[in-house]
């Protein structure tokens, strides 16, 4: 069953949905069948959990952090003894990791130690995280940030590098010494029953009954590509379907530093197809506000960026300018 256009023709490639979906595949079966050649022990490849988690620093960093974000991405933490929210973020960065099971890898950096490096990422205090995949390098977050955020964080990190670059990570040895618990078994589905009831209730107009249908797929199966993708639109069509258009449009012309008026005129920028108009006008506000607003509408356009899918260039263009404008 493949994903669907929610009747928001323009809005989103299906095409690089469905290729997302094909890569992020082809990246399970090529992890699932370097867990089969290494049988029941843990395989030539495999690691122990504490190799997850090491120590750079600037004349290791080419080969422990650039060259191996080919295989995996490698999440940076800046820190430093004497740095107290540093203690608070680097032992749950590192639970995190080791949860991932070889998914990510955690790097840590003694800014003492490596001023030239601290330099060059152009930090100007830590706790700073950053992510490198295939060579890259993105900015994650500064300060100590909720659990929570972290995981979504992370799992986007990891949905990216699959879908982008193919990286299906590290073999971990499930038999070392703390190791994480297996995994559930992923749920059986499959959900075209749901999926189509999602579909009706759109045609019929009933967003919340949509909405609803989505959410019902996603408890069971929380990676669910379709599921996600339908969600996000459908609660888009939701937040819209009222909307005066001439009205949020002349109040966010009227108020370009006020969040809200921003946010409703991006809303209806991306049902009308105009991608760029909706992530450039948020990635501006963000430039201009502070504090609660500007976390508002960073978490808008990250709701925005799932509309479209982690795929598009459009969303990795924005991300890299928004990363420009936080950091």
């Amino acid at each position: 069953m493949q994903p669907r256009n929610m009747s928001m023709s323009g809005v989103v490639d299906l095409a690089a949905v469905k290729a997302a979906g094909e890569a992020k595949a082809k990246a399970e079966q090529a992890r699932a069948e370097s867990a089969r050649q290494g049988g029941s022990g843990a395989g030539a490849g495999a690691v122990p959990p504490s190799a997850l988690v090491i120590d750079v620093d600037e004349a290791g960093f080419e080969r422990d952090v650039l060259q191996l974000s080919n295989e995996v991405p490698v999440v940076l933490d800046f820190w430093a003894e004497w740095c107290e929210p540093c203690k608070q973020l680097s032992p749950l960065l590192e639970r995190l990791t080791v949860e991932a099971a070889g998914r990510v890898v955690l790097a840590k950096v003694d800014v003492d130690a490596n001023q030239m490096l601290m330099q060059q990422f152009g930090i100007q205090g830590i706790p700073a995280v950053f992510a490198v995949v295939a060579g890259q390098v993105l900015p994650l977050f500064q300060g100590v940030v909720p659990e929570q955020q972290i995981r979504e964080t992370l799992a986007q990190l990891v949905q990216v590098a699959e879908e982008r670059f193919g990286l299906i990570g590290l073999q971990v040895d499930p038999g070392a010494e703390g190791a994480p618990a297996a995994a559930a078994a992923p749920p059986a589905g499959p959900y075209d029953a749901l999926l189509e009831a999602a579909v009706v209730a759109l045609d019929a107009g009933d967003l919340g009954g949509a909405v609803q249908a989505y959410k019902n797929v996603l408890a069971d199966d929380p990676a669910n590509m379709e599921a996600k993708l339908g969600l996000a639109q459908a609660e888009l069509l939701s937040r819209v379907q009222h909307m005066n258009p001439q009205a949020v449009r002349e109040a966010a012309a009227a108020n370009p530093r006020d969040p809200q008026a921003q946010i409703a005129a991006a809303d209806l920028d991306l049902v009308g197809g105009h991608v760029e108009d909706a992530f450039g006008r948020l990635v501006d506000t963000v430039r201009v506000t502070a504090g609660d607003e500007r976390d508002a509408v960073r978490v808008r356009l990250l709701e925005l960026f799932e509309v479209i899918g982690a795929d598009d260039p459009r969303v990795s263009a924005a991300r890299t300018a928004l990363a420009r404008v936080l950091f």
